[in-house]
């Protein structure tokens, strides 16, 4: 057959073979702060982990698995990993953190390692007979399984390049096969530079080892990791050789069952192996790989990327490893998992000679400089073994006096970066900040979360075969297709809530500057606020709460006109404005909101108040943080005009200066939670409002001159400003001041009522 490496060059394949499906599985141990194995039953935060799809338990109650679904490439793998960890490092106790390497901290006696405890007694029956036959500790060895899917559609046009092999599923087969071949002949690269476990405690090791007493590139890779039996013999000669051993060995009782085996490299994709034989290889798990200490996921995105152009070179060679090769390969893998981290490779003309071949292949393909630059620092680490992980981390071993220590410092560092922005999904911080939340508590509860549109932050979530959509985090299936079109019109919206009953400001509607303008002699005089008839967020908006210069009245105007096609002139409503944020048959939180604002010290002055405030880590832009960055724009500076100020100003100690009239979030407000506070009588108004609406979630703003006062029919008590199909409820969860509402969990326990049900059925149960 014509080699791939020629197929892929005559038929222009570069970029199709640049692409795959990728996926993480990786481990990790829950330590306390005083560095010992954290001994409490996994987190029931996560949910049941029978269902949940990111965050599971390997062997024990103390070992998590994060998941990671197929993926497109190899950055977004590293997003969703970031992600999973982050809902895993801020949902555990305080004083609890994920342990960043491989070899376990110094562990407990076995009795104390309770295995994972599964509603399915035969996955709890499986780890017990782990646990018997390689001893518990051994389990807790950690790690990383990197799974690896070629492009499909290229794997249909290079079979349709060759007429060697006549059916697809072989052909596929074939290739899958040549990877893995010749990934347990070479394996031993990624052992040199990936390696990162050192060294363990001495009761690690079982009675017939002998403890090392050196340091080595990685004991996990090594024969003292955590391997099957010399009698567990697969061969990788052919798939039908593959598929007959493990059967026989499953047969025979040496493997109690065929997930048992434990190969650097698996041959995935149907659920018994003798389905690969008709049905084809889906994709290669290659589990070779130590958790890396110093990056704060366990692997960095550019190994990620490196070792995909490591699998496509493997593909790309011209030869195929054969039985003795994978011998060979074994050998070369177990000397340099044992070689001293600052030993040149005994193998390194062989590792410089695959390190060329990827720089055939990537110039050939014309692949990316990104690329070529990843297999440079291949190339610098395999001249100077120091600087490759486990060199790095011997080195600072070293200095710190046991890998314990240096283990516990990054995992209170990763643990703390985790924290310092818990309102960003990092991976996801480009998303609008709600939609980050509402990925955050999917991923915690165990909902699938794919991202339809990332711009439009439109997610599909999936529960078993229940499946929901859902857009800007709070535009469900459950509103009326309706409901979103009133609100976004504020004319409507007064209009169908005026007819229901309810009390709305008077105002008109212009659909041109000059016919807005010519109407000034109308409102002079009065209390008004200038708005755009559409734009949610505050934006545009102007209010005069003793009427408006006609030169101010106009500028309103333009500003209003540039964020829509039509404005509203209402009159101004005395009173403070609240919002109310309703979900079903009841108002969830109330947030009183207060316009951007600065307190004067008697020497800065304004534009210099305004730039210290913004230092605030809770303020940003575009709704990724909880407040908002105070702007100084046309807006603004006409506010502060009409206090007799300027940003060059220097307000009097204690003089608060009011930047925008409007209270909103989006605009720089700052945002206090009053829902335990304020009157029953309008948190019934507001479900009501929104009931007449057609709205199942809604932001209602209310004007309300005392809150105090209860709400009748004959003294309403209020006015109804607006209602909002897409309220911000990231500023209910992180309010300026007040307690936190995290509404998101809300709006999931609306979508998956059945989560909750069985939340309470497997807590009783644990009970």
């Amino acid at each position: 057959m014509t080699q791939l490496s020629e197929l892929l060059k005559k038929a222009a394949l570069g970029p199709a073979f640049n692409e795959g499906k990728f996926g993480i599985e990786k481990e990790g141990l829950r330590v306390t702060e005083s560095g010992k194995l954290a001994l409490t039953p996994h987190p029931t935060v996560f949910g049941n982990r029978s269902y949940n799809p990111y965050i599971q338990t390997d062997f024990s109650e103390s070992q998590l698995e994060l998941v990671t679904a197929p993926t497109e490439s190899t950055q977004t793998m590293n997003r969703w990993l970031m992600a999973i960890h982050d809902v895993v490092e801020r949902s555990l106790p305080l004083n609890e953190y994920i342990w960043p390497m491989s070899m376990p901290i110094g562990l407990p006696a076995e009795s104390d390692i309770q295995v994972a405890q599964f509603d399915d007694p035969t996955a709890v029956a499986y780890r017990e007979h782990l646990a018997e036959k390689y001893g518990k500790k051994k389990q807790m060895v950690c790690g990383i399984h990197y799974n690896y899917e070629i492009n499909e559609k290229l794997l249909i046009a290079l079979f349709k390049q060759q007429t060697a092999i006549t059916s697809l599923i072989e052909f596929k087969s074939h290739v899958y096969m040549k990877l893995a071949k010749n990934f347990l002949r070479y394996r031993w690269l990624l052992t040199y530079l990936l390696g990162a476990s050192p060294v363990a405690t001495d009761d690690f090791y079982t009675d017939k080892e002998q403890p090392l007493n050196t340091y080595v590139r990685s004991i996990r890779s090594s024969h003292y990791g955590y391997v099957n039996s010399e009698d567990v013999k697969v061969s990788f000669e052919s798939l039908e050789t593959y598929i007959s051993d493990i059967q026989q060995l499953v047969a025979t009782g040496v493997l109690s069952e065929e997930k048992e085996f434990y190969s650097p490299v698996r041959i995935r994709g149907t659920k018994e192996v003798k389905e690969l034989a008709s049905k084809g290889i889906q994709y290669l798990e290659f589990r070779i790989f130590d958790l890396n200490p110093y990056a704060a996921f366990g692997m960095t995105e550019k190994d990620m990327e490196f070792i995909h152009l490591f699998l496509m070179t493997l593909i790309w060679l011209d030869e195929t490893a054969t039985v003795s090769d994978i011998e060979k390969g074994k050998k070369y893998n177990e000397a340099t998992a044992l070689a001293h981290p600052y030993e040149i490779s005994a193998y390194q003309a062989e590792g410089l000679a695959l390190v060329e071949k990827m720089q055939e292949m990537i110039a050939t393909l014309s692949l990316s400089t990104e690329q070529a630059a990843l297999v440079e620092e291949a190339k610098r680490q395999l001249l100077e073994p120091k600087e490759t992980i486990a060199g790095r981390l011997v080195t600072d071993i070293e200095k710190q006096g046991s890998y314990q220590l240096v283990g516990l410092a990054l995992a209170k560092q990763y643990k703390a970066e985790a924290l310092e922005k818990s309102y960003n999904l990092r991976g996801f911080e480009g998303m609008e900040l709600s939609t980050q939340l509402l990925m955050f508590d999917s991923i915690q509860k165990g909902i699938e979360v794919e991202i339809l549109d990332e711009s439009e932050q439109f997610l599909k979530l999936t529960h078993e075969d229940h499946v929901e959509y859902v857009k800007n985090a709070n535009m469900t299936s459950k509103d009326q297709y309706i409901a979103p079109l009133i609100m976004e019109n504020k004319v409507v919206t007064k209009k169908v809530l005026e007819s229901a009953g309810f009390h709305v400001p008077a105002g008109a509607e212009y659909e041109t500057p000059e016919e807005a303008k010519s109407d000034y002699w109308n409102h002079q005089d009065k209390g008004i606020v200038i708005k755009p008839k559409s734009t949610n967020y505050g934006l545009g908006i102007s209010i005069f709460k003793d009427g408006a210069s006609k030169e101010d009245y106009e500028l309103a105007v333009d500003i209003a006109f540039k964020e829509d096609r039509a404005i509203l002139v209402e009159e101004f409503i005395d009173g403070t404005e609240y919002r109310f944020f309703v979900l079903g048959n009841e108002t969830r939180a109330i947030m009183l909101r207060m316009p951007a604002n600065v307190v004067g010290d008697g020497e800065r002055t304004i534009q210099e108040l305004v730039a210290i405030k913004n230092q605030d880590p809770l303020r940003g832009t575009h709704h990724r943080s909880p407040l908002e960055l105070i702007q100084l724009g046309e807006i603004e500076q006409l506010m502060l005009k009409e206090q007799g100020f300027t940003i060059d100003s220097i307000p009097a100690m204690g003089t608060i200066v009011y930047l925008r009239e409007n209270s909103n979030i989006s605009t720089g407000g700052d945002s206090f939670d009053l829902t335990d506070e304020m009157d029953e009588s309008y948190k019934k108004a507001a479900v009501e409002m929104t009931k007449a609406l057609g709205a199942t979630i809604s932001g209602v703003d209310l004007i309300i001159p005392d809150r105090s006062q209860p709400s009748t029919p004959g003294n309403p008590g209020y006015a109804v400003i607006e209602a909002n199909f897409n309220p911000a409820m990231h500023m209910h969860t992180y309010p300026y001041q007040g307690k936190g509402r995290r509404l998101t969990r809300d709006v999931l326990d609306l979508l998956f009522p059945e989560l909750e049900i069985r939340k309470k059925k497997d807590t009783e149960a644990y009970l």
